[in-house]
């Protein structure tokens, strides 16, 4: 490549006019970035005509691949009809209410209502202002504090961001005041070396009670739950969590927001995750796979209980002050639409279908002497990379050891995410046998010939 090509190329020109969130600078600066311009199926093809299996299925949510057809058309149907609007006011379009009706039908519980946003973490934002607006109406303005819990990910406004219990938003000064993270319920990493499961999960139960105790029930707003916690690098709850920690939030009167942006619509092989682990939510938080990743969108899916009580509070001053320009957009619903008519008539049974398949891949890289853990649940999976297996010992942090394995199988034309010292898998639930056999070859490789470099 000449000088004045390599000034002109996609590579240069992403780097020149891009400002990178969530991307390993060292990575793109020594290898490039990937630009891409199409994708079939479950692939996704770049300026140089590569073609690379997204395990990822982009960011969890291109569940039924890159270029399915219903989806393009409820979109291109729906642009010819009707190309934008909002919600406020009064006026919202037909499919944003046919929306609506769909989510409340499909809704873990009964009597749901619906508000629209445009993202994950717009949602969990405006959950937190719904709890807080209705403490306030309800005569509890000191109820605030929001419990979320250690390698919880819900969101990057400064509202979500300090509900995620990561490391790196210390960079922002956050959390804010009020939010309190609890132990992640990760039994193989947070366990102690003399406790059972059953007995990890009663310390978090009890952790909880302490919590509650110590802040008081009164001041504390809402529990917030991602089922499977999703960007913290695929962790199932240990076992019987859920059943532990529902009494004490019930008693308390505190209630639980779950957090299915990526759980939900099928992910782990029911609708909602919080239907895999057996729990009904006060209220629930969308997005991702909401659209298929066919469009932007978020929402949160009131229960009855809540949903009542924020319409008397919203009576009481005659409006909600909340909302979004594109809160409801008619595009967006019409391919929510179909895409939720696609996973309950065809891609909900392929999940199922797929998992144990995928689950057996997973169990057979977990063998690797560098593989201290696989986990997951559905189509969702991780792989801890560790140095010595029977110690649970980590790599050292400048080996970048999960971004090395990424990197390595993106080479072998395999595209998947490193979290911590993880790689995460969440394929499209279109994947195909001998895409799901190819998927684990390649990353087999990687393994291989990542961790061959290291001993």
């Amino acid at each position: 490549m000449s000088p004045t090509d390599r000034l002109n190329s996609w590579d240069a020109r992403a780097k020149s006019a891009s400002f990178f969130g969530f991307t390993d600078l060292p990575s793109i600066e020594a290898r490039g970035t990937v630009v891409l311009t199409g994708g079939e199926g479950p692939y996704v093809i770049d300026t140089e005509g590569r073609r690379y299996l997204d395990a990822n299925a982009g960011l969890w949510n291109m569940i039924a691949g890159f270029d399915h057809p219903a989806l393009r058309q409820a979109a291109q149907d729906q642009y010819a009809r009707f190309p934008g609007y909002h919600a406020f006011f009064g006026r919202m379009s037909d499919q944003t209410v046919m929306l609506s009706e769909k989510l409340a039908e499909v809704a873990p519980f009964d009597g749901a209502k619906v508000f629209y946003t445009n993202s994950g973490s717009e949602a969990n934002d405006t959950m937190v202002k719904m709890l807080w607006f209705l403490a306030g109406s309800e005569g509890q303005p000191q109820r605030r504090k929001i419990l979320t819990r250690g390698n919880a990910y819900h969101g990057v406004t400064a509202v979500s961001a300090s509900m995620t219990a990561k490391p790196y938003n210390a960079v922002f000064g956050l959390p804010l005041p009020g939010f309190i993270h609890l132990t992640c319920p990760h039994y193989w990493r947070e366990g102690r070396a003399d406790e059972t499961e059953t007995q990890f999960t009663a310390r978090l139960a009890a952790e909880l009670e302490e919590v509650i105790a110590r802040e008081g029930a009164d001041t504390i707003a809402g529990f917030f739950a991602e089922p499977v916690q999703g960007a913290g690098g695929v962790i199932p709850p240990s076992a019987g969590y859920f059943d532990a920690i529902l009494p004490i939030l019930r008693r308390h009167g505190i209630p639980i927001i779950a957090d299915e942006v990526i759980t939900g619509f099928g992910r782990t092989g029911a609708l909602w995750g919080c239907q895999t682990y057996d729990f009904v939510p006060d209220a629930v938080i969308s997005s991702k796979a909401l659209t298929a990743g066919y469009f932007p969108m978020g929402a949160v899916i009131l229960g009855p209980d809540l949903a009542d009580r924020l319409q008397r509070a919203t009576n009481a001053i005659e409006e909600f002050p909340h909302g979004f320009t594109a809160s409801g957009h008619p595009v967006g619903c019409a391919i929510a639409l179909a895409a939720i008519d696609l996973v309950q008539t065809d891609l909900l049974d392929r999940v199922r279908t797929l998992t144990p398949s995928f689950q057996a891949g997973m169990a057979r890289l977990a063998q690797h002497p560098h593989i201290g853990e696989a986990r997951g649940v559905g189509l969702m999976g991780a792989l801890e990379a560790v140095k010595d297996k029977a110690t649970k010992t980590p790599w050292d942090g400048h080996l970048s050891v999960s971004e090395r394995i990424a990197n390595t199988c993106t080479d072998h034309g395999l595209i998947c995410r490193p979290l911590g010292q993880a790689i995460v898998l969440c394929p499209a639930f279109t994947l195909t046998d001998d895409q799901m056999s190819e998927m684990f070859t390649k990353l087999e490789a990687a393994l291989e010939e990542v961790f061959a470099g290291l001993t």
